[in-house]
Parts: structure tokens; C-alpha cells; sequence
């Protein structure tokens, strides 16, 4: 079995980029699904060929599944601080969604530790509207679901709000959930008015960019960090597993536009590598993040991050 995360001190963990500090907020790390379903055409020999390094953290041989962790990264930039993704919620109707129905986690109390009260937040970055992503972006008040961040800008892709939305009839009614997502999720986001929908390119500060990067969903996005000589990109779920990285064109199940997510998905990589940027997925385990190197024609694993676990923070009321 995966040797979880024990130790509360590895689920909050910090490192800094030039000016930014980087903040992981770990709230699992488990055996996800089985690899065949997971990468459908992904041979079983490359998990074997690379289980020196894949287990346990991205992969559990024993039972041949992919191990993934729900996470949140938290940027103090420019002096405001900035949430990516919002991990799955808590207490959410998530029918045929496996752990995410009724799932029970406490995102809130962890960004505590890491010195982050709601109020606090600046800016949300969901990097596409998948169940995993946005779950935290609201909580239940008295039977009513408000955003969890009264203070903050939630930034959301408007092709994934349009795809996901009423105006395509809840992604096309391809997923009942698809729905409950967004009833819960991303319409109380609009109605507190504090939706900003963006296409295309979305400047949050002189540190952070956003960019499309489609085919996990049509609004699927980037976050670029760059300050002094420091790089990374923040690239949801473009990646959920580092064999990926060795097969770009392997797509996740969960991929909408699969030839389109391996467009985005090599030209995200292969700006990392010729710009030394951090790859930071949305579900590596490990240590998280990790640089990417050009291995002719194509790519090959560079040096993990390396982070330091986070303090418990005073957060003064």
C-alpha cells in the first residue's frame, strides 16, 4: 500500500520563486483508479519499466492503481494572496463520482495552518470546472450554498463556464453531475457577483499570468509564474500522472478533446523544459512539482522540488 501522508507538518508545505511564495495544501493522497482505466492507452509496461521511481507515490503495483493527490496551491504575490483549484468540498450530491460523493475534507483548516483565512483571499484560480477543482469555491450556510471566499475575485475559463453552464445545457448532459457542479459550485460564484470569466490570456498580476491550454475541457488553463530568474507553470490537469511526461500523448479518461489535450499538452512541456519552468500538476504526489528536460524528440524527468513543510501559522481573528 502507498505510504500516505503521516505527518501532518508534509500536507502544507512551502518553497519560494523569486518574489512569490509557493504554499502546497495536501488534503489527500491515495490510490486513485485502476491505470488501464485511468490512461486507456497506456501500456502496462511502462508503469513496470519506471516502478522504481513511480511507487508508491504515483503508482501502487499491488493493485495496479494510479495514486493521485487532491491539492491546492496557495501564491502570496505582489501582496495578495492567490488560491489555485479548490479541491472536491465537502458534504456535495456527487452520484457516480466515487470519493467525491459526500466526501469529507477540511480545506478551510489547513489553509489556516498555512496562515490563510477565507477572508484573506484575494483570487481564485480555477484551472477548469471539473469536480476536484471547484468544490471548495462555495460552502453551505444555513442550507445555502455562498462562495467561501467573500473578499476574493474567483477567475474562471469562459469556455468551460459556457460548456459547463445552462447556456450548453450543463455540458451538453453528457454527466447528470455536471449539473449538481455547477448548481453548487460556480452559479453562487455569479449571483455573489464575484465571477470574472476570461478566454484566451488573463493577466493577474506582474508575477502570474493565465493562458488557455484546451482539450482536458474546452476552457482547460495555465497559470504562469515568473519573477527574477525563478519559472513554473501550474497546469491542472493537462498532467495527472508523471508517465505523461514520457508518453504526451497519453490522455487521462477524463479528457474531452483528447487530440487537442495532446496539443497542450507537448506545448506546455516543451515550454518548460526549453524555459526551465517548474511543472506543477494539479495531482502529482511526491513532492509535487518537478522540472521537465527535451529528450530528443521528446521528454525526459528533471530534478524534483524541493519544499519545506509549513509551520502551523498564528492567524489572528
Amino acid at each position: 500500500m502507498v505510504e500516505r501522508m503521516t505527518n501532518e507538518n508534509e500536507r502544507v508545505q512551502s518553497m519560494v520563486l523569486g518574489d512569490v511564495e509557493v504554499i502546497r495544501v495536501v488534503e489527500w493522497h491515495e490510490p486513485f483508479l485502476p491505470t488501464s482505466g485511468m490512461f486507456p492507452a497506456l501500456a502496462a509496461e511502462v508503469w513496470k519499466d519506471n516502478e522504481d521511481w513511480l511507487a508508491p507515490d504515483h503508482w501502487e503495483p499491488d493493485t495496479d492503481r494510479a495514486v493521485l493527490a487532491l491539492q491546492t496551491w496557495v501564491l502570496r504575490s505582489g501582496g495578495r494572496t492567490v488560491l489555485v483549484d479548490t479541491g472536491a468540498g465537502n458534504g456535495r450530491e456527487r452520484p457516480g463520482m466515487g470519493p467525491f460523493h459526500q466526501s469529507q475534507s477540511d480545506l478551510p483548516g489547513l489553509l489556516a495552518r498555512a496562515g490563510v483565512r477565507p477572508q484573506d483571499v484575494d483570487v481564485v484560480v480555477n484551472t477548469h470546472l471539473h469536480v476536484d477543482h471547484v468544490g471548495w469555491n462555495t460552502v453551505d450556510a444555513d442550507g445555502q450554498w455562498v462562495p467561501t471566499f467573500p473578499n476574493a475575485q474567483y477567475l474562471i475559463p469562459a469556455a468551460d463556464d459556457f460548456h459547463y453552464g445552462p447556456d450548453n445545457a450543463y455540458g451538453n448532459g453528457a454527466q447528470k453531475v455536471d449539473r449538481l457542479i455547477y448548481e453548487d459550485s460556480i452559479a453562487p460564484i455569479h449571483e455573489a457577483g464575484q465571477a470574472v470569466l476570461w478566454d484566451g490570456f488573463h493577466r493577474i498580476d506582474e508575477h502570474l499570468t493565465l493562458e488557455s491550454a484546451p482539450g482536458h475541457t474546452p476552457g482547460s488553463s495555465v497559470l504562469r509564474l515568473a519573477s527574477g530568474s525563478d519559472r513554473a507553470v501550474f497546469v491542472g490537469d493537462l498532467l495527472h500522472s508523471p508517465v505523461q511526461i514520457l508518453q504526451p500523448c497519453c490522455n487521462s479518461n477524463a479528457c474531452l478533446a483528447p487530440e487537442q489535450a495532446v496539443v497542450s499538452r507537448r506545448r506546455i512541456l516543451g515550454r518548460a523544459a526549453d524555459e526551465r519552468e517548474l511543472l506543477v500538476p494539479a495531482h502529482f504526489g511526491g513532492a509535487g512539482a518537478l522540472e521537465v528536460r527535451r529528450n530528443g524528440a521528446g521528454f525526459a524527468l528533471g530534478p524534483w522540488a524541493a519544499a519545506d513543510p509549513k509551520k502551523t501559522a498564528s492567524v489572528s481573528e
